[in-house]
């Protein structure tokens, strides 16, 4: 799958869209792909519209730029990227991006494909992983 880099604020970022299950509903939600987040992290608004109780998940903790510590709650959903759906536990945390997208880290995405970012072409590749 080939996906275009978008411009945010003036700057070209990595970010595409994904579709969020949990249960019986389901959002369509940009994400930065980044090779260096850990987890997948969402806003808890998105665990809203989703219907998860955020508050139930497993707590986890991180660190933002800013070095200030915040807690967020782990849920097992499902996510849609292109035509390939597969479930993970994400993390949700209030006001994850100012930019309003989520981000997809290597827990949970990178896992599941091979990604190349082609920044002079703006484009992203997401291949499926090869089980052999």
């Amino acid at each position: 799958m080939i996906f275009r880099y978008k411009r945010v604020q003036g700057v070209l970022r990595p970010v595409i869209p994904i579709k969020i299950h949990y249960h019986n509903r389901c959002v369509i939600y940009e994400v930065l792909v980044d090779s260096g987040a850990d987890v997948c992290m969402f806003d808890a608004e998105i665990g809203d519209a989703l219907g998860i109780p955020f508050f139930d998940g497993r707590e986890g903790e991180v660190v933002g730029v800013t070095g200030a510590m915040k807690p967020y709650y782990i849920h097992p959903i499902t996510i849609t990227v292109g035509s390939r759906s597969f479930e993970i536990e994400a993390g949700f945390l209030s006001n994850v991006s100012r930019f309003g997208y989520g981000v997809v880290g290597q827990r949970g995405f990178f896992e599941q494909f091979v990604v190349s970012f082609d920044f002079l072409k703006e484009e992203i590749l997401v291949m499926e992983r090869m089980v052999v």
